[in-house]
């Protein structure tokens, strides 16, 4: 498997955009970034993240549809993995920590068992 080329923050907001909608024209693109550039610049940062390999395009009628190149599964833990390196040190435990300290974390019984059988299941695999 080899790396994509790697991406500007433009670039990045927009193949975030495009994997948090699945599929997506260059409109609904531009509606959803925090402070849009022009219509032709958002084409065209379309086009490069296409040429790079990260973006396919279909014709959909008249317009143009972007998808993701990488599946959402390998792309999350492509992000997790920068995310873990970055601001974690590599520490698994900080970051869940951290994601448990967050004010707005509520989780059910069923996604704490989940959690706690997900630990489990790696501890016996020996990660």
């Amino acid at each position: 498997m080899t790396d994509l080329p790697p991406l500007s923050r433009r670039e990045r907001e927009v193949l975030d955009i495009v994997h948090e909608l699945g599929n997506a024209t260059a409109a609904r693109i531009r509606e959803r970034m925090a402070e849009p550039p022009t219509d032709s610049a958002v084409r065209s940062t379309l086009r490069i993240l296409v040429e790079k390999g990260h973006l396919a395009r279909e014709y959909d009628g008249p317009r143009l549809v972007y998808s993701p190149t990488v599946p959402a599964q390998r792309a999350r833990r492509s992000v997790m993995r920068h995310v873990l390196r970055t601001f974690f040190g590599g520490s698994v435990e900080g970051a869940v920590a951290t994601l448990l300290e967050l004010e707005d974390t509520r989780l059910t019984p069923n996604e704490r068992a989940r959690m706690k059988a997900l630990i489990d299941e790696a501890s016996e695999q020996g990660r």
